[in-house]
């Protein structure tokens, strides 16, 4: 036996945008299963999840990868949310997932989420001039140089991490905006891809944070002609994926029309500063989808019309949006 330290990690009741939380827990190890990991209290009135009169809430363990930081032993531990009675806490969005992908677990649902995000020092994004403008967008989108890409060694350094946690990172690359980034996580199942999401989520602001960096996941972090920030999530079923598949997507995405509101409501906060029907988004008063349109709510890419199935990507996301409730919202329209 040896001593293993375990970050401990959950989402907060912050509102309207949650944050994620963590401390260090000494357990004996090395650990292969998620039963060695013991739940763990917590001051619930420090966290926007309990009143300071009957503050206690308990982290239930439901997932951990190895601690790319600390190395080692070492585990992150992605938990719930419960009261100290051990009922579901009103923030855990995750358990509401967790029973609607068990119901249409038949359909096999894929995910796949482009994270955008945006690193801040102090009040102007990384790169920018000190209270002025860098030159238009246009030359940042997956550019090279100095002069073009800023921050890329955290990024490479939050890509290296990913990937030695297991987590099931796809790609990188620099956004339109100077000073943006985006990565992808899956395709997984609903459950994985949300969990892996909030940890990579937490990779990068920890790994920031030695960089003397903010990473903020605000849908519009600068005001103006500049491009916002989303989460867009690619979606697929089984039938999707077969033959044919493309009626079985326009179903979909005929469905996801018809609860456009209930989407955006869980979308994200802010979202209306960024679905304005500028800089590659569809206006959040608006519903339609298309192939190959990235001003459309829903974008078919033009691979999955060619080849007749494939997947479909909701452009509406925001960056800020909790995946545990998306992915819920996505199985809900589209499968049942």
């Amino acid at each position: 036996m040896s001593k293993v330290k375990a970050e401990y990690i959950w989402i907060d009741g912050h509102q309207p945008t949650s944050k994620l939380r963590s401390k260090t827990k000494i357990i004996e190890g090395p650990i292969s299963s998620l039963k060695q990991i013991p739940e763990w209290g917590f001051d619930g009135s420090s966290t926007m999840q309990a009143e300071g009169r009957n503050s206690d809430c308990m982290l239930l363990p439901v997932c951990f990868i190895p601690d790319p930081i600390r190395e080692g032993d070492d585990i992150l531990v992605m938990n719930e949310v419960l009261n100290a009675d051990g009922t579901v806490h009103k923030s855990n969005s995750r358990a509401e997932l967790s029973e609607i992908a068990d119901k249409y677990n038949d359909h096999e649902p894929w995910f796949g989420i482009e994270q955008e995000f945006t690193f801040f020092v102090g009040r102007s994004p990384l790169g920018w001039p000190d209270g002025g403008y860098p030159a238009p967008q246009g030359p940042f989108y997956c550019g090279v140089g100095a002069d073009e890409v800023f921050g890329r060694e955290i990024v490479e350094d939050h890509m290296d991490a990913c990937v030695r946690a297991g987590i099931g990172l796809s790609g990188i690359n620099a956004e339109v905006m100077p000073g943006q980034w985006e990565f992808q996580v899956g395709p997984l199942g609903a459950l994985e891809v949300s969990d892996q999401l909030w940890l990579s989520r937490w990779l990068l602001y920890r790994i920031a944070e030695d960089y003397g960096v903010n990473a903020t996941l605000h849908p519009k972090p600068v005001k103006g002609d500049w491009n916002g920030a989303g989460a867009h999530t690619n979606f697929s079923t089984k039938a999707m994926r077969e033959k044919g598949g493309i009626k079985v997507i326009e179903t979909a995405c005929e469905a996801l029309g018809k609860r456009h509101e209930e989407h955006i409501a869980v979308y994200g906060a802010h979202n209306e500063e960024r679905l304005t029907g500028l800089h590659e988004t569809c206006s959040i008063h608006e519903f339609r989808y298309g192939v190959s349109d990235r001003g459309a709510s829903v974008r078919i890419p033009m691979a999955t019309a060619n080849d007749g199935y494939g997947y479909l990507e909701d452009r509406r996301p925001s960056a800020n949006m909790d995946p545990y409730e998306v992915c819920k919202m996505l199985i809900e329209t589209c499968c049942s």
